[in-house]
């Protein structure tokens, strides 16, 4: 099964909130939380930078658009809203058999 890791940000304490792409996501059913990461049972995509082809087609507007998924976490801080935006996601590192 594949999995993603993203790495909490420093600071963020519980009760905090995940969304993927927008979509709140629940804990338990779409992700746990494990040694200060978040893991989600599925694989996620971030998208690179862009190459110059890319680039060069998208300033003449041909759009080439790839996966790029974004995790944000919400929480308070002292009654203040806090976000990390566009965390940065990590593959798992692939499991290895005997």
């Amino acid at each position: 099964m594949a999995e993603t890791r993203v790495r909490l940000p420093a600071g963020v304490r519980e009760p905090f909130s995940v969304y993927l792409n927008g979509v709140r996501q629940e804990l338990g059913r779409d992700y746990r939380v494990s040694d200060g990461e978040l893991v989600f049972t599925k694989e996620l995509v971030k998208e690179g930078n862009l190459g110059f082809w890319r680039w060069f087609l998208g300033a003449w507007g041909i759009g080439t658009y790839k996966r790029n998924d974004q995790v944000d976490v919400t929480w308070d801080v002292d009654g203040q809203p806090r976000v990390a935006h566009a965390l940065n996601i990590e593959p798992s590192a692939p499991e290895t058999g005997p």
